[in-house]
């Protein structure tokens, strides 16, 4: 599992699975949010419900705000900032390969 950490309160990865989330609370992660859309990857690719699951299993806040590659609009770009700058941190989001979640996150900081 790779992470970036961005800033104290905010990191990024690429696609997690359901068996991350016990690790990101160890590592001291509160808040995860998801902005890959189901079934982008495929079938093989673990679902928002399952995501869900496994992060409140293991003590997590779980946020899922799909957003697709090269079509970021305004409003999820908003939403991206409220989320993290109200989520109790470190926050981690994760899309296909960190990339998306990365932009979502920087766009929301003007």
């Amino acid at each position: 599992m790779q992470v970036t950490k961005h800033t104290d309160h905010f990191a990024t990865a690429p696609q997690l699975a359901p068996e991350h989330m016990p690790a990101l609370a160890q590592h001291g992660f509160h808040t995860v949010i998801n902005n890959r859309p189901d079934m982008e990857g495929g079938p093989d690719q673990p679902t928002s419900a399952q995501m869900q699951t496994a992060a409140e299993a293991a003590g997590l806040i779980y946020h899922y705000l799909p957003v697709i590659s090269g079509a970021i609009t305004p409003d999820q770009i908003k939403e991206m900032a409220t989320l993290v700058n109200n989520a109790p941190g470190p926050v981690l989001a994760f899309c296909r390969s960190g990339a998306r979640s990365t932009q979502l996150w920087m766009m929301g900081q003007d």
